[in-house]
């Protein structure tokens, strides 16, 4: 099987855990509603202030023709808000890492010891790992936006900016996602984000298998809070694999 097909086969064995434990299933969906409710909210006011922050964006244009006008604000104002929506996308995770941080860790834990062989964490107090979590999200939040602001600027290009642009988008948004998502289980392991970095993009395939379907599932509203429990238990599993944890020819090991 190809790692994109393994990255897939993983999130759905995520899904199938926590529907098997409901009682997980349940406390996962708390904090990733609250995050939820936030960024509605953000979004929701940034798709009120787009037309004013366009045209204050776009003065060059008060002397335009009022056809080619409203079309740059109006183009501009739509990639604001999608960049807006791709930013939702690229923090939603960490955001709600934060929230729930002790019942994610806990559930992460849980899904390893089906498997067998959990590792044991560095004992930490639970302020030091929230800052942990939170330094790396920053990282990894700043390595996301070098590539998302280049694709920002080339969604302005005729064309390419409405096809290829947002298939990169996507792309580059289930990698980042699937890097925040293991941060759990790899910080348990008390692996550093840089080689967090280096070890999924040496199976880019499994990142990206596991994390596009889940940022095209968080564009639909309330699928994020449903998939997060799951999406923290399938990435335990994918991480035992590319730490060598689980073997990749047996992607269906253990009771679950």
């Amino acid at each position: 099987m190809s790692d994109l097909g393994l990255g897939l086969r993983y999130l759905v064995r995520g899904q199938r855990w926590v529907a098997g434990h409901g009682r997980w299933f349940g406390f996962g969906l708390l904090p990733a509603l609250v995050a939820l409710v936030l960024y509605a909210a953000a979004l929701t006011g940034l798709a009120f202030w787009t037309d004013d922050l366009a045209v204050w964006a776009t003065p060059f244009a008060d002397d335009w023709g009022d056809t080619w006008r409203t079309g740059l604000r109006t183009l501009f104002a739509v990639l604001l808000w999608m960049g807006g929506l791709l930013l939702a996308v690229l923090t939603f995770t960490a955001v709600t890492l934060l929230i729930g941080d002790p019942f994610y860790e806990k559930l992460s834990e849980q899904v390893e010891e089906s498997e067998g062989d959990c590792p044991v964490g560095p004992d930490r107090p639970l302020w030091q790992e929230l800052w942990i979590s939170l330094r790396d999200s920053l990282h990894v939040l700043f390595r996301a936006l070098l590539l998302a602001a280049p694709l920002f600027l080339l969604g302005f290009i005729p064309v390419i900016g409405q096809t290829v642009v947002p298939v990169l988008g996507i792309c580059v948004s289930g990698f980042f996602l699937t890097l925040e998502l293991t941060s759990v289980a790899m910080q348990r392991r008390d692996i550093p984000v840089r080689d967090r970095l280096r070890l999924l993009r040496a199976r880019k395939g499994l990142a990206l298998g596991f994390g596009v379907p889940l940022v095209l599932s968080f564009l639909v509203p309330f699928v994020a809070v449903l998939l997060m429990p799951g999406a923290v238990a399938g990435a335990a599993l994918l991480v035992r694999d590319v730490t060598g944890g689980v073997g990749e020819d047996d992607p269906d090991g253990g009771p679950y």
